[in-house]
């Protein structure tokens, strides 16, 4: 078998991992730099079960599918740039801001504090075009109803176990936080152990929207937002394992919070450009998924802590 999962540079699947009984690791599109520590990692998650774990997630492409039936899906940005609903100019000016600067997010020869000010930019002109289409509370509604967002496949029973053990789940998100809140109420079930730290619209009293409220979110600076000094994470400081799911380099920084967390495990999905990007993502998380748009690998893993096989 041509496992995916193999010591750097061995070519031979790993037994700490094997010993692990996860048959969704052991499979081409999974890569682990390093699997005996990310085995001990998951080991000890298993000994402490679901009272010291906690989850902190991304939601575009992370969360939510990068591609449907042979389609790409919408961010949550996209829902409102590719939407028929909205005004053609919005539509024009913001694909000609994804098409400058996306490019840029995923460079691999830039560095992330070169990609910063670009980031910046990209979110305050994208923001003012949300601010000035005439957008509305009921319009968005019916917008994200239409839209081409999707749960990964398998996301209803994550979230639903996530809830059953009462296991904490911040959604933290560089997209809009409205269209978190509709996409999960819609497809699944919003429970009240999920938190979503994101940029959320203000509304003026007729519905309307007239600007984001709280400090702008971008893919890199999910580190500096209020969630760090607030007391979220003390409230739950007593939960020191922690899994972090995302698709971005920048996602890495989101637990930089949680100060207490004893066993990190970082799962990245890689989505696209992965001959360019693939080696990054195994030096900067443990496990890393390839062009899936299923949360098995994860429920795979959540299945064992959980101690459900």
């Amino acid at each position: 078998m041509d496992s995916g999962i193999k010591r750097e540079g061995a070519g031979t699947a790993s037994p700490d991992i094997l010993a692990l009984k996860i048959p969704e690791l052991d499979q081409k599109h999974v890569h682990i730099k390093d699997p005996e520590r990310v085995a001990k990692i998951i080991k000890q998650m298993m000994d402490d079960a679901h009272h010291k774990l906690q989850v902190v997630a991304d939601f575009d492409r992370t969360l939510s599918k990068y591609a449907h039936a042979g389609h790409v899906c919408s961010t949550t940005h996209g829902v409102l740039e590719d939407s028929d609903h909205m005004p053609e100019e919005f539509k024009v000016k913001a694909r000609k801001l994804k098409d400058t600067y996306l490019p840029i997010e995923f460079d691999g020869t830039k560095t992330i504090a070169e990609k910063i000010p670009q980031m910046i930019e990209w979110w305050t002109n994208g923001h003012a075009l949300i601010t000035n289409s005439h957008l509305t509370r009921d319009l968005l509604r019916t917008i994200v109803r239409d839209s081409s967002s999707h749960l990964r496949d398998g996301c209803t029973w994550f979230f639903e176990q996530l809830h059953k053990h009462e296991i904490p789940l911040l959604i933290f998100s560089a997209g809009l936080g409205d269209i978190i809140t509709e996409v999960v109420s819609h497809q699944a079930v919003l429970y009240d152990n999920m938190k979503i730290v994101s940029n959320f619209l203000d509304f003026d009293e007729t519905g309307k929207v007239v600007g984001f409220v709280g400090d702008m979110i971008h893919v890199y600076n999910k580190n500096e937002h209020a969630v760090h000094s607030s007391d979220y994470f003390e409230n739950i400081k007593h939960r020191e394992n922690l899994m972090l799911l995302g698709d971005s380099l920048g996602d890495l920084r989101m637990a930089e919070g949680a100060e207490d967390v004893v066993c990190l495990l970082k799962v990245g999905f890689l989505n696209f450009k992965v001959e360019e990007n693939l080696e990054q993502y195994k030096e900067s998380y443990d496990i890393v998924i390839v062009q899936d748009q299923s949360m098995a690998v994860v429920n795979s893993l959540m299945t064992k802590i959980l101690g459900q096989s």
